[in-house]
């Protein structure tokens, strides 16, 4: 009774203050208030079954549609019949919607309210009423369940650094309770999201070498948050058994783990389940509360503009200040953050209440915030640590919603890699990677770039015609080139492809129908691999030999990777990558679909990189932080030492897949999978 005297006085204070500033609507006395207050929670209780119903008919779009629908119906029906107020207008009953909505969302910042709790409120008070009727059930009577939140690009020392600033009291408060431990995981290349997502949920991100790629049988790029290609890597991937087969829900991931339920689940964006309905999607039920409940989706959509409004004047702040390193943050990425900082953070919450309301077995979503942020302000800029003060805020509401769910739930939390600071290469060279590789071969392709004279890498080329071959030593564009050029002017498939990872550099030349080696590569274009590696942002080349497997090539000297005991000829380029340089680049450069060539920035004594796209805060390579995941896990549920090794000095584990085993042992022995 508590709960819903608060959530009328709120509701009715909002819409006092609504009614007073739209034009169009009218209110002879507070009382005339407080009935169209009680008439929207009573239509809301009407509409309840019916709108379930529906949602399980048309699905998630239907529920986004019916429960716009009924929100305006219900408030336009309480406002024009309710005793002492006059509505003049229709249309201001949506105008009453978004201040009400905006008001509340005002006061609970005030006061200090938690803003997570108002999106799930209604699964709350239904989850307390139906353990009062059924009388509690102790904890160890319960059947077990795991919810797993991933804090996309959190780093284990950034996290850290919120803690000690009063940004995560939750997290805080496990930790000093004891319930929880914090370790540190290693996220090896590439440390992108798709990799260690695949990791996670499926236990293996082999045929993953960056966030996208040139798949030589395709014939095209793989871009893995395009739904189509994420389904295609998932099919390569899956073997049925992943982390959350048996039952689970897979909410806001790139893929699905196999998961019984999938929410916002871009893999399965495309397909469709049984009914019709997208399976991505998922079905149309869990969406209704947070489409249909008075205010929520209201005060989530004013939430966001407010969001973006605070990001213009946030990069604002940092031009004025003249913070760097820093890239412009204007365009979509604007919308992109108001999107993704509150509408789908909100929604992932609703989805996520209504799967452990459910008793689903295993739980993992993904939330994004801080990742966005920390690409386009810096990984410890404020207001990428401020922005994990509301993943904290989400932990405490699903914290409050596993107390009262049918299993009990222990949360692990966990993130997929973390963040390096750095200028980008653009910024440093004047040109992307793509001019200068294309410049260094000579390309006409790009026009008025020209490659430079070779005193820089001379000595280094020496190094690598003596060692790999390559008779020729001008920088020159060989016949197999030239015929490459004029197959892709007639429209066929380019000369060279380039993407960037962070600071992970891929180079294909797609002409050819293997991965070129290093003597191939000294043959057609003998400037190229010295070149690269004496640019002063390059920090390593990798590339493979025909007889003496791969080798990293740095600017003042070269090293035999895949050789015990061979020793660097001039200085070490894997020196600055620390003690899992060598073994994360040989497993990169052994990946199916890795590139001819694979770059890394250099690495500096703070830990800074140079990405090889326009982001301030990247992974995806090695160096700085980027590596360091973190994984907060229940204390009783510690971590197998034959899943760790040593990593300088500390003991971890090492990739994604190692963290996905360990997540298997521990539903294994809660029985939540066979």
């Amino acid at each position: 009774m508590g709960d819903v005297l608060l959530g009328l006085a709120t509701t009715a204070l909002g819409l006092g203050v609504a009614i007073a500033l739209v034009d169009g609507v009218t209110a002879a006395s507070p009382l005339g208030v407080v009935v169209v207050a009680l008439a929207v929670a009573v239509g809301d209780l009407a509409l309840r079954a019916p709108l379930r119903w529906f949602a399980a008919v048309a699905g998630a779009m239907g529920a986004l549609v019916a429960g716009l629908v009924v929100q305006v119906a219900v408030a336009w029906v309480a406002l024009a019949y309710a005793p002492g107020i006059a509505l003049d207008s229709a249309w201001a009953t949506a105008a009453v919607l978004v201040v009400t909505a905006v008001v509340m969302a005002a006061a609970r910042w005030v006061w200090g309210a938690n803003d997570s709790d108002y999106v799930i409120a209604d699964v709350l008070r239904r989850a307390r009423r139906h353990a009062r009727r059924s009388g509690a059930v102790p904890d160890g009577t319960r059947q077990a369940g795991m919810l797993v939140v991933q804090l996309d690009g959190v780093a284990e020392p950034v996290l850290q650094q919120a803690i000690e600033a009063g940004l995560a009291p939750t997290i805080q408060r496990w930790l000093t309770d004891g319930s929880h431990r914090l370790e540190q995981w290693w996220a090896r290349v590439p440390s992108t999201t798709p990799a260690s997502q695949a990791g996670l949920l499926h236990g293996d991100s082999t045929q993953i070498p960056a966030f996208r790629w040139w798949d030589r049988g395709l014939g095209r790029l793989v871009v893995t948050n395009h739904p189509v290609d994420a389904a295609l890597v998932e099919t390569r991937l899956t073997t049925g058994k992943g982390l959350l087969a048996g039952g689970g829900t897979a909410v806001s991931t790139m893929f699905s783990g196999d998961a019984s339920a999938a929410y916002v689940v871009m893999s399965r964006t495309r397909s469709r389940g049984p009914d019709g309905e997208r399976a991505g999607l998922g079905p149309g039920p869990s969406f209704l509360r947070f489409f249909a409940s008075p205010f929520v989706l209201a005060r989530a959509v004013s939430l966001s503009l407010g969001e973006m409004v605070k990001e213009l004047y946030q990069a604002r702040r940092q031009r004025v200040r003249d913070v760097r390193p820093r890239i412009s943050r204007g365009g979509w990425y604007v919308v992109l953050r108001g999107v993704t900082n509150v509408l789908m953070r909100d929604l992932s919450t609703s989805l996520v209440a209504e799967a452990l309301m459910r008793g689903d077995p295993t739980i993992f979503v993904d939330l994004v915030d801080y990742d966005e942020i920390a690409h386009h302000a810096g990984p410890t800029r404020p207001e990428s640590m401020r922005s994990l003060e509301g993943l904290d805020r989400v932990l405490r509401t699903l914290e409050a919603v596993c107390a009262v769910a049918p299993r009990a739930y222990r949360v692990v939390v966990l993130s997929d890699h973390g963040q390096a600071l750095g200028a980008t290469f653009e910024d440093v060279e004047g040109r992307s990677l793509l001019d200068t590789v294309r410049a260094l071969m000579a390309a006409p392709a790009a026009p008025g770039v020209q490659s430079g004279t070779g005193e820089d890498w001379g000595p280094l080329n020496a190094l690598l015609t003596s060692a790999f071959g390559g008779g020729r030593t001008a920088t020159v564009v060989g016949p197999d080139a030239r015929d490459a050029r004029e197959a892709a002017a007639d429209g066929e498939v380019p000369e060279v492809v380039v993407v960037g990872s962070g600071n992970l550099g891929l180079v294909w030349f797609p002409h050819a129908s293997h991965r070129l080696a290093l003597e191939d590569l000294q043959e057609r274009w003998p400037g190229l691999v010295a070149g690269l590696a004496a640019v002063p942002t390059v920090g390593v080349v990798v590339a493979d030999t025909r007889d003496r497997g791969l080798v990293a090539i740095g600017p003042r000297g070269l090293v035999l990777l895949e050789q015990d005991g061979a020793e660097p000829e001039g200085e070490d380029p894997l020196a600055p990558y620390g003690p899992r340089g060598r073994a994360d680049l040989v497993r990169a450069a052994r990946l199916a679909h890795s590139g001819d060539l694979l770059l890394v920035s250099t690495v500096s004594d703070r830990g800074h990189v140079h990405a090889f796209e326009g982001q301030v805060g990247s992974h995806g390579g090695i160096g700085g932080d980027q590596n360091r995941a973190l994984l907060l896990h229940p204390t009783d549920w510690a971590l197998d030492d034959d899943l760790r090794e040593d990593v300088g000095p500390r003991r971890m584990l090492v990739g994604a897949e190692q963290v996905h085993a360990q997540l298997v042992r521990w539903a294994t022995a809660a029985g939540l999978r066979p």
